[in-house]
């Protein structure tokens, strides 16, 4: 069994300790014999295994999150596990202010921690809709495998954020259920395809301005398009002109339309996007930004209700 370690781990497994290298290594060893080593995650297809640090001299205990295919198993995730020393300091240690001392352990823990919230928020969401809406949850797509979002990345020439990239996993994309989505304002989770094909129109808008551009002083430039952004949900199944692009550079979501983008007020991250989404589902009375309803099996958003189907659309309770 063919075992891959992504670049970014072993610049975390340096990091983390001159052991750390190693341990991974001789940890892949160990996956290439047993796929299965590890323990199922909240992530379908992703395993999460341990790693004792006091086998190697200079390694804290790990947490190895890695993905297991047919022909090859792909680790993506590593984090130190805190030391019982370390969870209780003693009274009269020096704490360190907020964000000291983070730089080293911050970046694969963060990770981590995104991961599980995009998973719950989206399982929070689908959980209802197979519940409630069962035609806006057989709309939505199987998950995308590593391999199609390395390539999708390959395709866009910049990372995907790792919580894009575990959205992608969990779901490929929503096919719509009656054209609407299932996302606030009956948007859409755009499918792989969708998201390459907009993003060359959008990066290609952006080349001609810039030739146009060219002989205009800078006050009087156009930005059509930032390489990093990433169009991510679109208003509707099958229109894509407009919807919510995720900058990679800042990590929120904004919209886009026609040619021009021009700033909104979402500001949302993924994250946070999804775990508003999933809380009107659940407590609709609570809802602000839209309110959830039924039209037979599908979830309908009221903001998009259209007169032909004001008689149906049935409000959610709670």
């Amino acid at each position: 069994m063919k075992v891959e370690i992504q670049a970014h781990v072993r610049d975390t497994a340096a990091r983390l300790g001159a052991d750390v290298p190693y341990a991974l290594k001789a940890l892949a060893g160990r996956l290439a014999d047993d796929p299965d080593l590890g323990l199922p995650s909240e992530l379908p297809g992703v395993l999460t295994v341990t790693v004792d640090g006091d086998m190697f001299d200079n390694c804290p205990d790990l947490s190895v999150g890695y993905l297991r295919e047919a022909d090859r198993i792909d680790i993506r995730f590593l984090e130190a596990l805190p030391s019982p020393e370390a969870s209780t300091p003693a009274p009269d240690q020096e704490q360190p202010e907020p964000g000291e001392g983070q730089e080293q352990s911050g970046g694969p823990l963060a990770a981590t921690v995104t991961v599980r919230q995009v998973a719950d928020a989206w399982r929070r969401i689908t959980g209802w809709l197979k519940h409630n809406a069962p035609d806006s949850y057989t709309a939505l797509r199987a998950g995308a495998g590593p391999a199609a979002i390395a390539a999708l990345e390959e395709d866009l020439g910049i990372p995907i954020p790792v919580e894009l990239r575990t959205l992608w996993m969990l779901t490929g994309g929503d096919d719509g259920a009656d054209g609407w989505g299932c996302l606030p304002g009956n948007m859409a989770l755009m499918n792989l395809d969708a998201v390459a094909a907009r993003y060359r129109l959008k990066t290609g808008a952006q080349t001609r301005q810039a030739a146009l551009d060219a002989r205009r002083p800078e006050e009087e430039r156009i930005t059509v398009w930032e390489a990093t952004r990433i169009p991510v949900i679109a208003l509707g199944p099958a229109d894509h002109t407009m919807g919510l692009y995720l900058d990679t550079a800042t990590g929120c979501l904004d919209f886009f339309s026609g040619e021009v983008v021009a700033p909104g007020d979402v500001l949302d991250t993924l994250v946070t996007y999804l775990e508003e989404a999933a809380d009107m589902l659940e407590t609709p009375a609570l809802a602000a930004r839209d309110k959830p309803g039924l039209i037979g099996g599908a979830l309908v958003w009221l903001s998009s209700v259209d007169p032909a189907h004001e008689q149906r659309w049935q409000p959610l309770s709670g």
